[in-house]
């Protein structure tokens, strides 16, 4: 009998729980979620690989071209690879990716940039 006033009280109270997936509720202001890499600004120099503790970015380069390769289910979300792109090409959405049933690796492919041409002396012209 003791319980009797908690069980009508949840019975008739609304639901502690979110249905999710039909039911979802917004994320944070300042929540870190799904990684977004702008293949186009990026140059393919590896610290975001580097400097990732779960080691789920892969960066490799051949000939012209070079490839950003990262492991969805691996990568934990801390945003260290964000702070450490020297070109800020990485960001990541306050929401997270869509619920998935199988593994992924999302892999993105880019031109590398051109590297900036030597400066070459001109001989000085003697001043007349």
């Amino acid at each position: 009998m003791k319980m009797l006033p908690t069980v009508l009280a949840n019975l008739f109270s609304k639901a502690a729980t979110r249905n999710y997936p039909f039911d979802v509720r917004e994320p944070f202001a300042t929540a870190r979620g799904e990684l977004i890499n702008d293949i186009d600004r990026c140059i393919f120099c590896g610290t975001c690989a580097r400097k990732c503790p779960s080691q789920c970015l892969t960066v490799g380069k051949e000939g012209t071209q070079g490839s950003w390769s990262l492991e969805f289910f691996a990568c934990v979300g801390c945003g260290v690879c964000v702070d450490a792109c020297p070109v800020n090409c990485l960001s990541q959405k306050p929401t997270h990716r869509p619920v998935a049933t199988a593994r992924a690796v999302i892999t993105l492919t880019g031109k590398l940039p051109e590297k900036p041409a030597k400066k070459t002396e001109t001989p000085a012209t003697p001043a007349q």
